[in-house]
């Protein structure tokens, strides 16, 4: 049986008590747990914090690191540089989209991906670049793309 989100988060949330100071740190550990910030999360730390749950959103919705959504169980991100784009990142990330059946900015229904546009990479004379997991695949075409999504 999987265990609660509260449950989850006890060890994370207890060491830190009552400290408000370590508001940032315990978004980041709750988070690397269950991979975003799902509302009933934003609320236990509220909790355990001595902070209101709005006061918890508004910080963690500043901050561009944190997610309120599941993501998938890969994340495809595709470089919108200007190098890239020169050299068809708009048809490569179509294709992945139309591929995955999924919108950039989106996770597909299964979990597996998520597709999210970048504006750059800095590695320009790879251009154009996809990367899935942290792993570069450079001088990306349409059919390359499709095929690297095979191996996931």
């Amino acid at each position: 049986m999987e265990k609660s989100i509260r449950e989850r988060l006890l060890p994370i949330l207890e060491a830190n008590q009552g400290h408000k100071e370590s508001l940032i740190p315990v978004l980041q550990k709750v988070q690397g747990e269950l991979g975003y910030l799902p509302e009933e999360s934003l609320s236990e730390i509220a909790h355990f914090l001595g902070l209101s749950s709005s006061e918890i959103f508004g910080v963690a919705s500043f901050y561009a690191q944190f997610r309120f959504e599941r993501q998938g169980e890969h994340t495809i991100k595709v470089c919108q540089g200007t190098a890239c784009h020169v050299r068809g990142a708009k048809r490569i990330m179509e294709a992945v989209a139309q591929e995955l059946n999924v919108e950039p900015g989106g996770t597909t229904a299964d979990y597996k991906f998520s597709l999210e546009q970048v504006a750059c990479f800095g590695c320009c004379a790879l251009a154009p670049v996809l990367v899935i997991d942290g792993q570069v695949h450079g001088r990306m075409t349409t059919s390359g793309a499709r095929k690297v999504l095979e191996d996931y």
